[in-house]
């Protein structure tokens, strides 16, 4: 057996056990909570689950990217909030310890693998979403370190979280170049909670922003300088269209099995629905596509793995996924009649959270833009 076999086989065991423990039907309604999802991600790093490519001398697990897109797939089918809350987080304690030196990395990394601390990634703006080298926040050198001021917007454990990696300009005029990344805490003066953005699409995701007023970075809270940050940035998107790919597999997954199951046993005009071709032919379709989006996720985590950062392959990926997850998932629920509104199931939530899915890490439209550029290049 394989390293990457052998890790798959037990984190697929703590995931079960978290699921159980954290993620019943009840515990995912009702209005949010911010106290509970942060209980709810505490939970998650006592399974470990928050250091999943985190390196084992630093405490994580060291597993492949091709793991991660796998837990992502397994939790969404669940709830896609909670996944994207767990996996932000876990990159957060990931990026520190692979890019701070270690004596400045302990100040968070332990915390974030224990759940005491919550950590998000910080890019989106006002009037800076897909075109990310037009982020106004600004950092200007002082003599105690960077002085921050700006806006961030639609970030994902914003809400809750207790450590923020957030990009900033640092000479203005220059675009991409000039972006760093800087380490924030959200205890420090100078940072600022907002309830913008929150939204009940992916309510578990605990979106929302905060701004900085005068933020002071200490001068080894640098943790992208200019010239790297931007580059590092897009490698990180590119991965997280990725797994948010594989998050849309794992919501069909689980919503084509919940209608295969009910059409079984749901008896109408005397006879299982199952037995009705119309409707067979309904699920068969949404099978195709799921074959179809959980090869190109496996295709691009594999890439990902083997250290090609294909971004051809992650947009097409994402793509197809999403637009396979909008498809068919309400038509999945649809073949439920109103069954498939009842929130004891999870289809209501995965036919929102399949529209947030093709916002996030890049739109649509912007990834068919670079697809239809590398096909001028081979073509």
């Amino acid at each position: 057996m394989t390293h990457s076999t052998r890790g798959l086989t037990q984190w697929l065991e703590q995931l079960e056990r978290f699921c159980a423990q954290a993620l019943s039907p009840d515990s995912l309604l009702g209005p949010y909570d911010a106290a509970c999802e942060r209980k709810r991600l505490a939970v998650a790093a006592s399974f470990g689950l928050t250091g999943i490519q985190v390196a084992l001398e630093h405490g994580g697990f060291g597993a492949p990217y091709s793991i991660k897109a796998r837990l992502a797939q397994e939790l969404a089918s669940l709830d896609f909030g909670v996944s994207m809350a767990v996996i932000n987080s876990q990159n957060v304690a990931d990026d520190l310890s692979r890019w701070l030196p270690a004596d400045v990395s302990k100040r968070w990394v332990p915390g974030l693998l224990s759940g005491e601390l919550i950590g998000c990634t910080a890019l989106t703006e006002p009037g800076a979403g897909s075109d990310f080298s037009a982020v106004t926040t600004h950092a200007v050198q002082t003599s105690d370190g960077w002085r921050l001021q700006g806006e961030k917007t639609w970030i994902i454990n914003a809400k809750i979280a207790d450590v923020f990696l957030v990009y900033a300009q640092t000479q203005p005029g220059t675009g991409a170049a000039g972006i760093a990344a800087f380490v924030v805490e959200a205890k420090r003066e100078g940072f600022e909670r907002s309830l913008d953005a929150f939204t009940s699409a992916a309510a578990s995701s605990s979106t929302g922003g905060f701004s900085l007023q005068g933020y002071v970075a200490r001068p080894d809270e640098m943790l992208h300088p200019p010239g790297q940050a931007f580059k590092r940035a897009l490698e990180s998107i590119n991965g997280a269209r990725v797994y948010v790919a594989a998050m849309c597999v794992g919501m069909l997954q689980a919503s084509l099995r919940i209608a295969q199951e009910y059409g079984q046993r749901r008896q109408t005009f005397g006879q299982p629905l199952a037995q009705y071709q119309g409707w067979r032919w309904m699920l068969a379709e949404a099978a195709v596509d799921l074959e179809a989006a959980g090869a190109l996720v496996q295709s691009a985590a594999q890439a990902i793995d083997q250290g090609n950062q294909s971004q051809d392959l992650a947009a097409k990926a994402k793509v197809f996924a999403t637009r396979a997850a909008q498809r068919h998932l309400p038509a999945l629920l649809h073949a439920m009649g109103a069954e498939g509104l009842r929130d004891s199931y999870p289809l209501l939530r995965h036919v929102a959270a399949a529209q947030v899915a093709t916002l996030v890490d890049g739109s649509t439209e912007m990834l068919l833009e670079r697809i239809s550029k590398n096909l001028k290049k081979t073509g």
